[in-house]
């Protein structure tokens, strides 16, 4: 209860993430699959909860999740997990795979015809993180709501 002459302060934070997974078989039109799942994902997120997400960060979203889905895809057996977690600011994005193999960024080389998409996913994400897990790995991605501020 909150004390007379004082008020209470509400976060901003929802009292829980906003949090969906889906398990993703076959590769093809599983990444296409999971683009719409995280498109659909922002527009709830928009619509039933007020949260302020930038269309640009919506396009930086799909793609995240489009390059991580499909190395996971193309490296990694068994089944993917994708997850998506909403904060007042930030999604965060969760690929789980069966091959506990950490990738690495390769160095930029303009005459290498693929191979770029952990480079992109860092250079848009707020933060990169790879786990090891006890049957593969996970990587997280966390990717702002809003666009930074320009400048003048």
């Amino acid at each position: 209860m909150p004390v007379k002459g004082h008020h209470q302060e509400r976060s901003t934070e929802p009292e829980a993430p906003l949090a969906r997974a889906r398990h993703l078989l076959g590769a093809g039109a599983s990444i296409s699959e999971a683009r719409h799942h995280a498109a659909a994902f922002l527009d709830r997120a928009r619509a039933d909860n007020g949260l302020d997400v930038s269309d640009r960060a919506s396009d930086i979203v799909q793609l995240v999740v489009s390059e991580l889905v499909t190395n996971a895809y193309k490296y990694a057996p068994g089944p993917v997990r994708l997850e998506l977690r909403l904060t007042a600011h930030a999604v965060d994005i969760v690929v789980r795979d069966g091959d506990p193999t950490v990738p690495a960024a390769r160095t930029a080389d303009p005459r290498r015809v693929g191979q770029h998409g952990l480079e992109i996913v860092s250079a848009v994400s707020e933060a990169l993180e790879v786990a090891v897990e006890p049957h593969g790995k996970s990587i997280t991605a966390r990717i702002a709501l809003s666009d930074a501020p320009t400048r003048a």
